[in-house]
């Protein structure tokens, strides 16, 4: 099915299923601990070995010599491999970095060696062993330093800089202007499930157990990495216990697990320990943002630039942190740039929300700090440069923008009206309280999509697409479209998800996975329906389906009868056509955020959370609310403690685990309101949805950040606003 017209009144806008709160239907798989993960598949296949992954102890340089021989004579120890020994080992054109080190070292973990035994224990014990000789290289691990020697990159997608009108005209004589740097640290994404691989060969045929976004993906790169046909690959990845980016291409556990079991002639698995994720894996890279604005008295912006700087492996991607600002407000000049410095630190790559994420960080405690300087309320000075046009292109309209509507709403129910515009006005007790807000933004991916949907004798529905669920619950939307479709009940569909047999899916990320994905089932179903209908003798156009039945006119049959003993099967796909290009595709919000800040220590509580968004039809509203408070407890994270601390001298990320990188634990949540907008998007797709995962953590930590100064005066524009931040100036 092509869509590239706007969508018309079609069988979900019935809104029997889809639209409502649901519970997941794998709840009671994941809150009893029956859901199968990658490293628990012990029933999979028999004999199953582990794996044990050697990490380089350098970020940069050579291996001089690798003594096994230890390893090797150790107890259970069935095989180590090491570059040395594992064949030609490719690197995928869609990933930066090389899974196997050797003889090059290329950053600090990069996999060495992988040490398999007969148990986990024998392989941990032989993998310290393994003795390694490097000689060490001198590298770029400081992106202050880098930043100098940043280039413009060449980008995939979108180019790198943009330009309207003159900017530094328009800048110079702009009467209120603000002119500022703000950065932004290396992060982490810290998933709960950690990397893991099943791995088993059957003759020239891999099948991977593993966790892992985007299975389609995982085929296309594990058969550069390993050169063997995708057609020889099998990826199963039926529950993912989180990614946030990090699985979207297959890692070190994967490519290892597969070259384990292949010399040790027993399927094998591997799980990176949680002090490996960190530096083995991919980070959000840290930025470097300059954003200069320029605005009349009356607040309309008249000049508007951001610029970032980021840092990579070479062959790497910036952060596109200035992207939402080409979209968000008006001005006539505009000017937006990334630059990339080479760094020797592990892959940067995305993270939920990559671009808009940082970038929001910055932008919006600019247009904070434009309202302070025009002594205009935050709220309203977004709302005067509000466009519903492309503002570098604008005979480009957006297909459906409420902005203003999540604002004002925002506004009225959080109690902004109460907020001093003077920072340090309110106390309680020794603690300095404030409110913030700042705009959400994410652009609106969509992504070809397919499925098969089936119906049996008994008028039973399965839905199978390689589609996965990363925890966004994606087997309740796809189940509830396919109900709404067919007119059954939710409990009689049956959805079957991560697995490269079944048809290709958008997978999940940049919140563009539900959306698309049930897309995709509309149209498979849509096939279905009219096949049904044409044997039932009805006109599909006239059909109706509903209570397990299809009727048209005074004539009512049963879909079970219909279909007959050997059932119906439909597989189509949704291809998006130019509808992304003719129209501006966004999703919008508000947060707010109150904090309270001790005046003698600087520590900061965020006493309440508000978000206020417009992402098109919301296909769940539960699902979704938990999507989004779970991106503004990690927008809280990143506003006041989420930092990758790089140790410039060797290259590595010291607060490699759970214990030092901190993360936002119960006690630090808020009372969170979340509120959906009523809204539909037609040009999006036949769902007239919008992705809404990713939205709910772009602006949350600046809303956060402009609360703590508007409760202390302390501008912190290095982030996370930890209290030595904000001592330093209370004193």
């Amino acid at each position: 099915m092509k869509f590239d017209q706007p969508a018309t009144r079609n069988p979900i806008d019935r809104l029997q299923v889809v639209g409502k709160p649901y519970d997941r239907v794998d709840g009671p798989l994941k809150t009893t601990g029956t859901a199968p993960y990658a490293y628990e598949r012990h029933d999979v296949v028999p004999n199953q070995a582990y794996g044990v992954i050697v990490g380089a102890a350098i970020a940069k340089g050579r291996i001089v010599r690798i003594d096994t021989s230890a390893a090797r004579a150790a107890p259970g120890v069935l095989a180590v491999v090491t570059h040395e020994n594992a064949g030609k080992v490719g690197k995928a054109k869609a990933i930066t970095a090389k899974h196997l080190a050797g003889p090059e070292v290329d950053h600090f973990h990069q996999a060495v060696a992988v040490v398999v035994a007969d148990s986990f224990e024998q392989a941990r014990a032989a993998a310290h062993l393994v003795r390694i000789d490097y000689q060490a290289a001198s590298g770029q691990f400081d992106l202050a330093r880098g930043r100098e020697s940043a280039v413009k990159p060449k980008m995939d997608d979108q180019p790198p800089d943009s330009a309207v009108g003159d900017f530094d005209g328009a800048f110079a004589q702009a009467p209120v202007k603000v002119e500022q740097t703000y950065t932004t640290p290396d992060q982490s994404h810290m998933a709960m499930e950690p990397f893991a691989t099943i791995a088993a060969w059957q003759g020239d045929k891999l099948t991977l157990w593993t966790s892992c976004q985007m299975i389609d993906w995982a085929r296309r790169d594990l058969s550069e990495i390993l050169g063997i046909p995708r057609d020889k690959l099998h990826v199963i990845s039926s529950f993912i216990g989180g990614g946030f980016g990090s699985k979207l291409w297959v890692r070190s556990d994967a490519v290892m697990a597969a070259l384990a079991s292949r010399a040790a002639g027993r399927p094998v698995k591997v799980a990176l320990a949680r002090p490996h994720i960190p530096n083995n894996t991919t980070h959000r890279p840290a930025t470097i943002q300059r954003i200069r604005i320029g605005a009349g008295r009356d607040g309309r912006i008249t000049a508007i630039s951001h610029e970032s700087w980021s840092g990579d492996l070479p062959g790497g991607q910036p952060e596109t942190a200035a992207m939402q600002t080409r979209l968000l407000y008006g001005g006539a000049n505009r000017l937006t740039s990334h630059r990339l410095a080479t760094l020797d630190l592990p892959e940067g790559n995305a993270m939920r929300a990559p671009g808009e994420a940082p970038g929001m960080m910055a932008l919006e405690i600019a247009m904070d700090e434009l309202a302070e300087a025009l002594r205009m309320d935050p709220v309203e000075l977004r709302i005067l440069n509000d466009v519903q046009t492309d503002p570098e292109k604008p005979g480009r309209a957006f297909s459906h923008r409420d902005l203003i509507g999540c604002m004002r709403t925002g506004a009225q129910r959080f109690g902004w009206e109460r907020r001093k515009a003077t920072p340090g006005q309110v106390r309680d007790g020794r603690w300095l309280v404030g409110m913030g807000m700042a705009s959400a933004f994410r652009g609106n991916l969509t992504m070809k999509s397919a499925a098969r949907v089936a119906i049996d004798g008994r008028g039973k529905v399965t839905v199978s697409t390689d589609m996965t669920d990363i925890g966004t619950g994606s087997y309740t939307i796809i189940a509830q479209t396919a109900a709404e479709m067919l007119g059954v009940p939710l409990a009689q569909v049956e959805v079957r998800l991560g697995d490269s047999d079944f048809p290709v899916s958008a997978g999940s990320g940049g919140q563009w996975g539900g959306n698309s994905s049930t897309a995709g089932v509309f149209a498979a179903c849509m096939k279905l329906r009219d096949a049904i209908a044409r044997k039932a003798g009805l006109m599909p156009a006239d059909a109706r389906f509903a209570e397990g039945r299809v009727s048209a006119g005074t004539r009512s049959l049963a879909l079970a009868e219909v279909v007959g003993r050997n059932g119906m099967t439909a597989e189509d796909a949704i291809e998006f056509g130019e509808l992304t290009k003719t129209y501006a595709q966004a999703t919008f919000g508000a947060h707010f955020a109150e904090v309270a800040v001790d005046a003698a220590t600087g520590e900061v509580r965020v006493r309440r959370m508000s978000g206020v968004f417009a992402a098109g039809r919301i296909l769940n509203p539960k699902t979704a609310r938990s999507q989004v408070i779970g991106a503004m407890t990690m927008g809280l994270g990143a506003a006041l403690m989420e930092e990758a601390v790089v140790d410039t001298r060797f290259g590595y990320f010291v607060n490699h685990d759970l214990a030092e990188y901190h993360v936002p634990v119960h006690a630090d949540v808020p009372l969170q309101e979340v509120i959906f907008l009523d809204e539909v998007d037609e040009k999006s797709s036949p769902m007239k949805a919008k992705g809404i995962a990713e939205l709910g953590l772009c602006g949350c930590a600046a809303a956060v950040a402009n609360a703590v100064y508007n409760a202390t005066g302390v501008r912190v524009r290095d982030y996370p606003i930890t209290l030595d931040k904000i001592i330093r100036s209370l004193m």
